[in-house]
């Protein structure tokens, strides 16, 4: 059957004119204005097509996006004649018109429509082409327009073949950063655009804030009842994640290394690091990872230290070591047998020749200073150590919880795990099947400035990830102050909230300047979406969690009150991911 001569798919209706293009405004091809006609509208995101004949003939169709609206009184001169014009008394008319930005051209002839040409509203086969999914050979779902039609994102810029890696950019509570990088891992398990590589694909996310990604596993039972026709217009089920382990901290001085998590009680292990992982791995630079190492006289004693650590422990059991006859079971032994052996004046010289008394005693300071944070995440004081592991090959999906660390323990643990991951991929020597990174706060372990073994490790995976298989989805509430070459490695890039500011940053120049105004202002569960293949970002909505994010939510009583980090006030309440959206 040959296609209709408006270019619609057989079967399809033909799209609606809703206006023409305008000749008081010059046409470009990358933009042109469309005059809205009487009886229509266009909004922004708005998909359009209009055709043109070349002179030879040879049919052209031009699609695009609106990306901005206005409204005049045509006939009116000064501002107060709008009053003349509502009673009568002056004669004008009013105009509505749509600036459009251009998105394909179908052949590519790069020229402007014409004034007067028909413009239509692209639905069906016409928005596929226009937004070329139909030139993307694998689809993954990844929210819905305006008008509740299907977005993806070519996976080739996700997987490696062609790109990696996610950049989400938004105000801490309101951009919904995180939900909405675990809403892309959802449909990225769910919606087969995997294949029969889904079951053995991974994903480890840090949980660094509250505990609502203790409910992975748990359907919503706070669902709304609108909310799973979303999930079936993007070709998902409704549900929570299939396959989940969740780890957390034991709890401080607890013999027994109980999970240190308020809300769940059960299916939660406790991970720690035993002496002799410290010592064989070494893993004491994690423990020093600021901004300021590659600036600081006492990195070199840190990796004489490690260097030692290395050479002299022996493994006595269960995690402990014994270095030069000195059992090491604890935490604070290893600090105290460190403390002597840096001695400058001691036999040992652990610190290096050369190195004064000044650079060691601020190794020790910062070394003595991570004792009351760290001292329950190493350890050699329970039985069965191994029983303690983050174990990345448990289930599809990793959730390691952090929110109650300090800081600086909170760095400890992305380093070693997030290294323990990227070796894992180094070891395989395959990039498949995926192993997938959510980690949100990005500018506290990537900084702009300085060096630290994070850093060093984020950087790998940003620049060597797309050929080892190991992809980033990293989130922070400034891209301004995140390492330029882990977000510029980023091939999709999200947005949600953005504070004023940060907006006007280059980060953002991937932004027409009138997104960058709206992207102010969007509301929770709204992110505008770039990818390579699209000129324009386009703002896309996606449903409420269909997994629980709170233990109300997965039908479980609320938990009692619990102390906070470090013992001292009670942990703060976890952000609302989509606080400003209607209750279900």
């Amino acid at each position: 059957m040959d296609a209709p001569a408006d270019g619609t798919a057989p079967g399809d209706a033909p799209s609606p004119v809703v206006g023409r293009v305008i000749g008081t405004e010059p046409s470009t091809p990358l933009e042109f204005w469309v005059g809205v006609g009487e009886g229509s509208y266009l909004q922004l995101d708005d998909v359009v097509v209009v055709d043109r004949v070349l002179p030879d003939g040879q049919p052209l169709r031009i699609s695009g996006v609106v990306s901005q609206v206005r409204a005049v009184h045509e006939g009116a001169r000064m501002d107060s004649d709008v009053f003349l014009v509502a009673d009568g008394v002056l004669p004008a008319r009013v105009s509505e018109a749509a600036q459009v930005m251009a998105t394909r051209f179908d052949p590519e002839i790069f020229v402007p429509p014409l004034p007067g040409e028909p413009v239509r509203k692209a639905t069906g086969a016409e928005r596929e082409d226009a937004l070329l999914f139909s030139q993307m050979r694998s689809l993954l779902p990844a929210g819905l327009s305006r008008d509740e039609e299907p977005f993806y994102l070519n996976l080739e810029f996700l997987d490696g073949t062609r790109g990696a890696h996610v950049n989400i950019s938004g105000v801490s509570g309101v951009a919904t950063k995180t939900t909405y990088a675990t809403f892309l891992l959802y449909s990225l398990f769910h919606s087969g655009v995997l294949g029969a590589e889904a079951a053995n694909t991974k994903a480890l996310i840090f949980n660094v804030k509250g505990e609502d990604l203790l409910f992975l596993d748990k359907p919503n039972v706070a669902l709304a009842d609108d909310q799973p026709e979303l999930y079936r217009r993007l070709g998902l089920p409704a549900g929570p994640f299939g396959s989940v382990a969740f780890f957390a901290p034991p709890v401080r001085d607890d013999p027994n290394a109980s999970p240190d998590v308020a809300s769940r009680q059960r299916d939660v292990t406790s991970f720690f690091w035993t002496i002799e992982d410290l010592c064989r791995d070494e893993l004491l630079p994690f423990l020093f990872a600021d901004a300021e190492d590659d600036r600081q006289q006492y990195a070199m004693v840190v990796h004489n230290v490690v260097a030692q650590l290395r050479r002299s422990y022996e493994p006595v059991g269960d995690g402990a070591v014994a270095i030069d006859g000195r059992v090491v079971r604890t935490f604070d032994e290893l600090v105290d047998l460190i403390d002597d052996k840096v001695d400058p004046d001691g036999p040992d010289q652990w610190a290096g020749r050369a190195i004064g008394a000044g650079t060691v005693n601020a190794f020790l300071r910062r070394l003595h200073g991570a004792r009351p944070h760290v001292r329950h995440l190493v350890r050699a004081d329970v039985p069965r150590p191994e029983a303690h592991r983050v174990d990345l090959e448990r289930a599809q999906v990793t959730v390691v919880d952090m929110h109650n660390l300090n800081d600086r323990a909170k760095r400890f643990v992305v380093g070693v795990v997030l290294g323990q991951a990227f070796r894992r991929k180094e070891r395989s020597g395959q990039a498949r099947p995926l192993q997938f990174v959510v980690l949100d706060e990005l500018n506290k372990y990537a900084p702009r400035e300085g060096f630290s073994p994070i850093k060093e490790i984020l950087l790998d995976v940003a620049e060597r990830g797309r050929s080892l298989g190991i992809v980033l989805i990293g989130a922070q509430q400034t891209a301004s102050e995140v390492e330029r070459r882990i977000v510029a490695n980023s091939a999709i890039r999200v947005v949600g909230r953005l504070d004023a500011a940060e907006a006007t940053r280059g980060e953002y120049g991937f932004l027409p300047p009138a997104q960058r105004q709206r992207a102010t202002i969007v509301k929770p569960g709204t992110m505008i979406v770039s990818q390579p293949e699209l000129p324009i970002p386009l703002v896309v909505q996606f449903p409420f969690p269909a997994w629980a994010t709170r233990a109300s939510e997965a039908g479980e009583p609320p938990p009692a009150p619990a102390g906070g980090a470090d013992g001292a006030a009670p942990t703060e309440p976890a952000d609302d991911p989509f606080a400003g959206f209607p209750e279900p």
